[in-house]
């Protein structure tokens, strides 16, 4: 099960490397600056959260127990909705009600999980 959430950590940092790309090459001008803005905050907490989801993935395998694989899900479905709420309305302007706060929400339990975890079993 570990593995999984080294594969979406990849998988996440890799799309958020083409999302800085096409931020920085294929949206300048094309945007306003404040949308634009809106993408590269999205890409930065994509990247950082995929970053979070490969720890979670080698600290799964080795002593993290299951509050790590918690932390992993917390992290996997916060990102998609908090990433995923904050590029629909920069790039088509579809607002999504309480989709973001709920993925920030889950983006901190992801960390307060990973955190415990290490009080457990560290």
């Amino acid at each position: 099960m570990h593995r999984i959430w080294i594969a979406f950590g990849s998988l996440a940092g890799l799309s958020g490397v083409a999302m800085a790309a096409y931020a920085a090459h294929g949206l300048t001008g094309r945007l306003d600056p404040a949308r634009l803005e809106m993408v590269r905050s999205g890409v930065q907490m994509q990247v950082w959260h995929a970053l979070a989801l490969v720890l979670c993935g080698v600290w799964a395998a080795g002593r993290g127990g299951t509050l790590a694989h918690w932390a992993g899900a917390a992290f996997l479905l916060g990102l998609v909705a908090f990433c995923g709420a904050v590029y629909a309305l920069a790039l088509g302007d579809a607002r999504l009600p309480a989709v973001a706060p709920t993925g920030g929400l889950l983006l901190m339990a992801g960390w307060a999980l990973l955190g415990l975890s290490a009080l457990q079993h560290g």
